[in-house]
């Protein structure tokens, strides 16, 4: 009988899992540059952060690795993979990596059964994840997309600034929606099975 529940769980949260990957990726899809060339707000990170918080680093990096692979070859086979090597650092691994943010899910669920405020927690573990992602962009784009520099600028320079600018970008919208979502985060992040 244990057995059985197990599996109907992993069930669920595999299912979850592909609900947010899909959920995640559909967001893609609605206009998110800022404005500033290359800068841009991914909203499938909120989804992705809850769901990592709510079901573990595991669970979240398995959801990150479908979202990265849907992306890759709904949007990125289209002109956003340059070669293989660049292609599974920019998609299956930068959006893997997001899963990290899991790391936090013991210390947040804690927090929030016990009534604390968990703000400070989840921004701290969506920080980790965020970077993560954006180091694997800021990597590919010193590396593979160097020649996208403006001319006599520096490739490295120039993949800080972009994939920095949507580090920040991206922990700013995280912010402001923590502290908006902060009286709905148990129903969030406390899984009922």
């Amino acid at each position: 009988m244990i057995n059985k529940v197990s599996s109907q769980d992993s069930l669920v949260v595999l299912t979850e899992g592909a609900i947010i990957a899909a959920l995640a990726m559909g967001l893609s899809y609605i206009p998110h540059s800022t404005g500033i060339s290359s800068i841009q707000v991914v909203y499938g990170l909120i989804p992705m952060s809850v769901y990592a918080l709510r079901r573990g680093v595991k669970a979240g990096l398995l959801a990150g690795l479908a979202w990265g692979l849907l992306d890759m070859f709904l949007r990125g086979l289209g002109g956003g993979v340059l070669n293989p090597l660049q292609g599974f650092v920019e998609y299956p691994l930068a959006f893997g990596v997001v899963g990290l943010i899991g790391l936090g899910s013991v210390s947040v669920q804690r927090a929030v059964r016990n009534g604390k405020n968990a703000i400070g927690l989840i921004i701290f573990y969506s920080a980790i994840g965020f970077f993560a992602k954006y180091f694997c962009h800021f990597l590919a784009g010193g590396i593979y997309w160097g020649s996208y520099a403006p001319k006599g600028m520096n490739p490295w320079i120039y993949s800080l600034v972009v994939n920095g600018g949507s580090f920040i970008a991206n922990m700013i919208m995280l912010v402001v929606l923590a502290f908006l979502l902060n009286r709905i985060f148990k129903q969030l992040v406390i899984p009922r099975n």
